[in-house]
């Protein structure tokens, strides 16, 4: 338990369209000691945002509806708030890392829990004392 406490300060937005998928991810992450919120399509994502400026990970599905895809959010996400670091997963769509935001890492769906767990774990351990602001 006490590496879930030392990262229990990164807050993690988590944007996917799929109750079901959401919830999931949801639970892994608060699970795994991270804050988390969540937004079903990128307008609720950018809300979310707004309103919590702690957050310091984006991990948001490409296809979902709305005004833009998650890889436009990614990208937006990363002009506008560069400390923020992005996981984007998919599917049915495969992410060339030259297509990703700097820094953005692809997952491809099913993925498997370590994988995310693993990259915010080294998210957070890259922030260092950056996570609890």
């Amino acid at each position: 338990m006490g590496q879930s406490s030392r990262h229990s300060h990164l807050a993690v937005l988590i944007v996917e369209d799929d109750a079901l998928v959401r919830a999931e991810a949801v639970d892994l992450c608060a699970e795994a000691g991270f804050t988390t919120y969540e937004a079903r399509n990128a307008d609720q994502a950018i809300l979310q945002l707004e309103r919590h400026p702690e957050i310091r990970v984006l991990f948001t599905d490409i296809e979902m509806p709305g005004t833009m895809d998650g890889l436009t959010l990614a990208h937006g996400v990363q002009d506008r708030r560069p400390p923020v670091s992005i996981i984007v997963t998919s599917g049915r769509i495969m992410v060339a890392e030259k297509d990703l935001p700097r820094n953005g890492l692809f997952v491809a769906k099913p993925y498997p829990p370590d994988a995310i767990l693993r990259a915010l774990h080294d998210i957070a351990a890259g922030l260092g004392d950056e996570a609890g602001r």
